[in-house]
C-alpha cells in the first residue's frame, strides 16, 4: 500500500471492520501549524470520525488531532471540524449518496504525500453484525491454511 513520496501517517481500522468501503476518495485537510506538527509525530485518533457536507463544503467531524507539546497559545482544539478539500462536483456526488442511498463518509487513513496531508475517505455502508461474523471467521481460517501450509514446508 505504499507508494513513493507517501508515508502513513495514521489508519482506522476499525473502519473497515464497521462498514464495507465502496469507493475511497482523497482529499486534502485545512490545519493549522501545530497540527501538522502533530499530525508528523502520529498523535491523531480516527476511530469514531465521519464526514458530512455542511454548506456545499465538506468537513471531518470527530476527528482528535492531539495538542502539539511545544505548541502552547497556538494549539487549537483538538476535536474541531477540519475542513476538506474536495473538487466541487464530488462533493455534489457524495452529498447525494448519502442522502438518497444511505451511505457514509468514513475517513480510512491520513498519508504525509509529497510534503501534504491528505486524507483517504470512504464512502461506505454499514455492516451488520451477521457480516462482521463472517469476516472474522474467513480471517480465521484463512490463518489456518497458511499455518498448515507453513507446517508442510
Amino acid at each position: 500500500m505504499k507508494k513513493r513520496g507517501e508515508k502513513p501517517i495514521a489508519e482506522n481500522r476499525k473502519a473497515r471492520h464497521d462498514y464495507f468501503v465502496e469507493e475511497t476518495f482523497e482529499c486534502g485537510l485545512v490545519l493549522h501549524g501545530t497540527e501538522v506538527k502533530s499530525l508528523r509525530a502520529g498523535r491523531v485518533n480516527l476511530r469514531d470520525s465521519y464526514a458530512s457536507v455542511v454548506g456545499g463544503e465538506m468537513f471531518a467531524h470527530g476527528m482528535h488531532i492531539s495538542p502539539y507539546e511545544q505548541g502552547n497559545i497556538f494549539n487549537v482544539d483538538p476535536l474541531r471540524d477540519k475542513k476538506l478539500l474536495m473538487h466541487r462536483s464530488e462533493i455534489r456526488r457524495l452529498f447525494g449518496l448519502v442522502q438518497r442511498q444511505g451511505y457514509s463518509l468514513i475517513p480510512l487513513s491520513i498519508v504525509l504525500k509529497n510534503g501534504l496531508m491528505k486524507l483517504n475517505l470512504g464512502l461506505c455502508k454499514g455492516k451488520h453484525t451477521y457480516d462482521k461474523r463472517d469476516d472474522v471467521a474467513k480471517r480465521d481460517a484463512m490463518r489456518d491454511i497458511e499455518r498448515e501450509m507453513a507446517r508442510d514446508h
